[in-house]
């Protein structure tokens, strides 16, 4: 399979200069976030670093600020790799390689700080939007491109950018677009990804039919979306064989001809439902599929597949996530769905308290405080699926916050496409609302997050409130 050009031009003098760094360093240390992206991220570059021959260590952070950057120093690398943070913290990392503490070279979407270092591979800074068009393991897919020997070809880690592009909301429905698109072309060139128009709703591999269609509530259609009897009802309806030896049959297992017919229906009772046109084009979008996985599992879809990252290390287990992202389809991937059972019944219990709990209102801001009753690590996530739930209101960005210790609240925002082209960018407001009161934050348009000190909390909500409110004004 002969090597392609660069997935992503613009950035490929700076992805060869980070390659070149890295090739220099006798050995590497490898540091990169917690979540789907993140280890997507980590799994990319660390598997182009062995295939160039290159010695590492692969480290996870849940957060990048002065005590994990002082921590990582202490290792005594004379290199570090930040794959999916970095950018964000360059004021931080450009005193530690002032110092000699080490060189820096980052691959990473997140806003920049106002310093910068020479290493540094981040879409933002060719003008590629980097909340929807190239996370963080896109940037490590460009350097993994780049490592690439005369006899290399890293494309096959392309499933993984998707994956965590998919994984960091990038995926607007329409399909990945931008330098993304760069990325899928890759992917399926390589033949490890397809992508199709589908029933655009989560779960496409693995749930039981009524399963899907009731917990699809990024759309919703009167009595089927939150209704187990009334998705039951829909699907007895259909003059199709929908069962197999008594259980129900999950999408992956109908015929083209069968989904069409279920599709269809699935839209007839939208229009009759009164659902708008626009929200019922969403019921369909682009599938990507990992063609090398196992179909009715979990990693062959990079919706679900990114869900199961999400389980491991959110649990403080991210060597299962990155083994799972490296391959390992044993003791890995069992330990992996063990953890996605316990994240899913967190996920809904958190979700089912917010709906029981409610949001508090502001003028341009809806907001919950779950304390300690909601993880810290998977209060955004519980945070986003509300923004898809009758739970919040759609029109506005909700917020969160939970316990992270006894000084300090996580603070999640969540928003949607919709509101970011009306000119919400919460990656402004997170930061700007938490360095007004003491903390720090920032992230993307859409999704963003903090940390600031308990007391806090009143001081934050009224900033972003007016922060909010001019934006989208």
């Amino acid at each position: 399979m002969a090597a392609a050009g660069p997935p992503v031009p613009d950035l490929a003098d700076r992805a060869d200069a980070c390659a070149e760094r890295l090739r220099a360093a006798d050995r590497v240390l490898l540091a990169s976030h917690i979540d789907a992206d993140g280890l997507t991220s980590a799994a990319i570059a660390s598997a182009a670093l062995a295939r160039a021959g290159i010695d590492h260590e692969v480290v996870f952070e849940k957060q990048l600020d002065g005590e994990a950057v002082a921590g990582i120093a202490a290792r005594e690398y004379d290199t570090v790799l930040f794959t999916d943070f970095g950018s964000g913290q360059l004021d931080i990392i450009a005193d530690h390689e002032a110092a000699g503490d080490f060189t820096p070279v980052i691959a990473d979407h997140h806003q920049p700080a106002d310093a910068d270092t020479e290493f540094h591979l981040n879409p933002l800074l060719f003008g590629i939007n980097g909340a929807s068009e190239l996370s963080g393991a896109g940037a490590s897919y460009v350097l993994a491109r780049a490592l690439e020997g005369p006899d290399g070809d890293n494309r096959d880690l392309a499933g993984l950018a998707v994956v965590g592009a998919v994984g960091d909301m990038q995926d607007s429905g329409d399909g990945l677009v931008g330098a993304n698109e760069g990325l899928v072309h890759d992917g399926v060139e390589a033949g490890v990804l397809e992508t199709r128009t589908d029933l655009d709703l989560y779960g496409r591999q693995t749930r039981p039919l009524p399963k899907l269609l009731e917990y699809a509530s990024d759309v919703r259609i009167p009595g089927v979306s939150n209704d187990q009897a009334g998705a039951i009802s829909f699907l007895s309806e259909l003059d199709l064989d929908l069962k197999s030896g008594g259980d129900w049959r999950r999408w992956v297992d109908l015929n083209d001809e069968e989904r069409r017919t279920l599709v269809s229906a699935l839209m007839q009772r939208a229009v009759a439902s009164g659902v708008p046109a626009d929200r019922i084009n969403e019921l369909v979008g682009t599938s990507y599929t990992l063609v090398d996985e196992e179909r009715g599992t979990e990693l062959r879809d990079v919706s679900e597949f990114s869900t199961l990252l999400n389980a491991t290390a959110r649990y403080e287990r991210a060597d299962v996530g990155l083994a799972v992202c490296l391959g390992d389809r044993d003791e890995a991937l069992a330990e992996a769905r063990s953890l996605l059972r316990n994240h899913r019944r967190n996920l809904s219990e958190g979700l089912q308290w917010v709906k029981t709990e409610g949001v508090t209102t502001e003028e341009h801001i809806q907001w919950f405080d779950a304390g300690s009753r909601i993880r810290e690590t998977i209060v955004g996530i519980v945070a986003g699926m509300a923004v898809g739930s009758p739970a919040v209101d759609r029109s506005m960005p909700v917020i969160a916050f939970a316990e992270k210790s006894a000084t300090e609240l996580k603070v999640s925002a969540r928003g949607s496409h919709t509101l970011v082209r009306q000119g919400l960018d919460l990656s402004v407001v997170m930061r700007e609302a938490s360095q007004a009161v003491g903390g720090d934050g920032g992230g993307h348009d859409v999704a963003a997050g903090a940390t600031i000190p308990t007391g806090e909390r009143d001081a934050f909500i009224a900033t972003a409130d007016a922060l909010v409110g001019e934006q989208t004004s």
